[in-house]
Formats: structure tokens, sequence, C-alpha cells
């Protein structure tokens, strides 16, 4: 006989909210607890809340499932990146890249060249992840020589790479946006230029300014420069063989194949290339896509920065993204999110209103959750028939889930994306917040022009999938 399942009134539904802000509020923002333990709790809290509403052990276990399932791919790619950056440091690709990138790069510019370079790879390549785990890498690398603020190293790499994460149509976001909201893609992409290109042009201003300012660029020290392209000289032997594993990823990106299979094929290329080029042995080639590549050069900052990636790097971010998966379950499987959601939508009456309900439904779902693809798909499914409603474009709505959901992922310190750059990069997540810049004023955007009206699009026809809606 099936248990009768009550329904979450909002005062109950708000209870795991406040609980998993104020564990990560005061445990992790204050007391730098481990993030996993009180993600659990979190979601304890609302397991408790769930049986009390009739939901058995089993169907709470489903719901959690259900929500790790929508995050394996993301997962997976997360994994193959800890591969991929371990093999481009034992081949050298990455070490070659840093070398050159000292030389030709000034520190005034450097900022905004990291943000643009990284912009245009995303692009190109539709994956942040890759981005950040790669050239990210590299513009990191640059920036210890550099004596970069590496805060604001990290800042401008992230909104780069979300700016093409966020804009291309190789991106799993940027196709998942309009699935989500019955758009269409391309309608999708052009109608993100009107929030993505100021937000991302303020970002390259606040570099230049950093940049030109003494404070911004750092205290170049020309000794410290020399010390790590010379370590990296008589370590690493460079050839032009060594620019292979990027172009065969970058490639396969263009031709639109599948990520993970290209960037495995990446990987053992830069393998090969290891034994080939660097002179490694077979055990220690593989083993740097498994565990890691480790850097022995008795020059500190550059053991540190050589010494990373692997598969196994890479299960702590997939450890805290199957904890934040699992209260994202619980919440979402129960109907608990439902009625915040619904709440918010009770007192959004105007357009205006409607674009602000969604952007902080999307927000919300993100910092709850973690997830760039429950804050697409949540949002998505609940505000599309008020859009319609107000006669918006669907476009309007997968355009906010966007500004409001993908780019705000990776400024949450316990997101899977925050975890990833934060061990990736080798910087904290709240040190590169402030300089992610775009991706915190996009939505800004998005609610100037829900109240004015301006770039808001209305519905020309019925079904929205067909391009030119």
């Amino acid at each position: 006989m099936t248990k009768t399942k009550k329904v979450p009134s909002f005062t109950l539904s708000l209870i795991p909210l406040i609980a998993i802000a104020v564990f990560l509020g005061f445990g992790y923002g204050l007391l730098h607890l481990n993030a996993e333990i009180l993600l659990i709790a979190a979601a304890t809290v609302a397991g408790f809340i769930a049986l009390y509403l009739g939901y058995s052990y089993k169907e709470i276990e489903n719901g959690i499932i259900k929500s790790m399932m929508k995050g394996m791919p993301a997962m997976l790619i997360v994994i193959v990146v800890g591969a991929l950056i371990g093999s481009w440091i034992a081949a050298g690709t990455i070490p070659m890249l840093v070398y050159y990138g000292l030389k030709i790069i000034s520190p005034q510019y450097f900022l905004v060249t990291a943000s643009l370079v990284c912009s245009l790879i995303s692009v190109v390549t539709g994956t942040s992840y890759g981005t950040i785990g790669t050239v990210g890498v590299a513009f990191i690398g640059i920036a210890h020589g550099l004596n970069i603020p590496l805060g604001q190293a990290a800042g401008a790499i992230v909104a780069g790479a979300y700016f093409g994460d966020k804009l291309s149509p190789f991106s799993d976001t940027t196709n998942l946006a309009p699935i989500a909201t019955r758009s269409n893609l391309f309608d999708h992409i052009k109608h993100m230029l009107w929030t993505t290109t100021p937000a991302w042009l303020i970002g390259m201003v606040v570099y230049l300014i950093l940049g030109l300012s003494s404070h911004g660029a750092g205290s170049v020290s020309l000794e410290k420069t020399d010390i790590i392209m010379q370590t990296i000289r008589d370590n690493f032997t460079f050839h032009w063989v060594l620019i292979i594993p990027p172009i065969v990823t970058l490639g396969s990106a263009i031709l639109k194949k599948p990520v993970i299979p290209n960037m495995l094929l990446s990987s053992v290329l830069a393998v090969v290339l290891a034994i080939l080029i660097q002179g490694l042995n077979l055990k220690t080639s593989i083993g740097s896509m498994v565990t890691g590549y480790i850097f022995h050069s008795g020059e500190p900052i550059v053991d540190t920065l050589f010494t990373r990636g692997g598969m196994v790097d890479m299960m702590h971010v997939t450890l805290i993204a199957f904890c934040a998966f699992a209260f994202g379950g619980i919440i979402q499987s129960t109907g608990m999110l439902d009625v915040i959601l619904e709440r918010l939508l009770r007192v959004a009456n105007t357009a205006g209103k409607i674009v602000a309900a969604s952007v902080f439904a999307s927000m919300g779902t993100a910092i709850m959750t973690g997830s760039s693809f429950l804050s697409i798909l949540i949002p998505g499914e609940l505000f599309a028939p008020a859009y319609k409603k107000f006669n918006m474009a669907a476009k309007n709505l997968s355009r906010t889930t966007e500004d409001s959901g993908t780019v705000i992922v990776p400024l949450i310190p316990w997101s899977i994306a925050g975890v990833f750059i934060a061990g990736t990069l080798g910087v904290d997540t709240l040190s590169y917040v402030p300089w992610a810049v775009m991706c915190y004023t996009g939505f800004l955007f998005a609610l100037l022009y829900g109240f004015t009206g301006f770039a808001i699009a209305p519905i020309k026809r019925d079904d929205e999938t067909i391009p030119g809606s």
C-alpha cells in the first residue's frame, strides 16, 4: 500500500534552505570546516523532513540518485580533465606554454590577455573545465612568474572560460537552457549577447585598469621570473610536437566530436610525448594521468605549479558534488524546492517581477544545489508558463537562467565547479570571486532589461523551438 505524502508547507520547505545557509555560512565560511560534512548535515535535515512528509528511505535515496545522474556528465569531464592536466605537464606542453608566455606577455596586459584567450578557447571548445584545466593552468603559471595577484589572475581566467561556456554552441549548458525553456539554440545564443557582452566588457575594463595600476600588475621581480624560466628550461625539453595535444583537443571541439574521448586521446598522445621527448618511463608517464605529475626541481614555487593533475586528484571534487547532489535531490524530489519557487511566483505580477523572480530562483537553486544543470532545469520548467503569460519569448527565460545560473555556480565554494577551479588553479574560491567580473554582472543586466523592457523579446509564434522565434 502506497503511503500518502504530505504537501510541504512554505515554512517547512524553508528549513533545509536555512540549514544549508547556516551550516555553510558559519561552518565553511567562518570555521573552515569540510564542506562535505556540512552538506551531508544539511541533507540529513532535509531527509528528516522528507520522512515526516511520508517519503520512505528508498524514495529519498532514489531522489538523490536521480539528482546525481543529472550531474554525472559534468563529473566525468572533471575526472578526464585531471588526466589531461597531468599528462600535458608530463609531456612538457604546459611548461612550454608557461615559459613562452613569460617571455611575451606584458604584466600590464596579463589579465586582459588571460581573459581574452580563455574566452576564445572556451567559445571554440565549449568547455569551461577544459579551458581552465589547460590554458588556465598555463596562465596561472605565468601569473606566478610575473608576480600577478593570483586571485585576480584566476578571476580573469574563470570569467573568460565561462564566457565561452555560456555562449558556445558546443557547451552542454548552452544547449540545455533552450531545451529546458522550449526556445531554440541559435536564438538563445544571439539573445544572450545583450547581457553577456556588456558584462564581459566591464570585466575587461576592470582588468585593464588593474593591469595599468601598480597594485594590479604586482611588483614584477625579474629575478623571480628568470628563476622560474630557467628551472623550466633545465627540466623540460621543448619541441614543436608538444603543441599536438592542444591542437587535437581544439580540432576535435571544432569538428563537434565527443568531449571525453577527445580529451582521453589528447592525454594518450601526451603520454607518448612524455616518453619520447621528455624521456620519462612508461610507469611515470601513465601515472601522470592517474595520480598526477610530481615535479622535483628544488624551486618550491615551480614544484607547486607543476605537481598537479591526475584523475585521483579530482575525486575530491566528485565527493563534494555527490554531497551537494544529495541535498539537492531530496529538496527537489519531495517538492520543497518547488514550493519555495512557487511562492516567489505568487508575488511576481509584472514582467519585471517575473524576470527578477526567475533570476533569484536560478541563483537560489545554484546556491542550494551547486549544480549549473539544476539551476537551469528547475527555474526553466517552473517559469516557462509565466513568461508565456506575460508575452515574453522563451529565449528571455533561457537567457536569464544562464545569466543567474550557469555563471554563478563557479562562484559557489561548495559547487563542483568551485571546488574544481580552486583545486586546479590552486586559488581559493573566495579569492577569485571578486575578479570574475562577468560572472556576477550579467544578471544585473537581466534585471535592468526586465524592469525597463529593453532587449525583452515578445513571442512571435507558438512553437519557439523554430529558429527566428
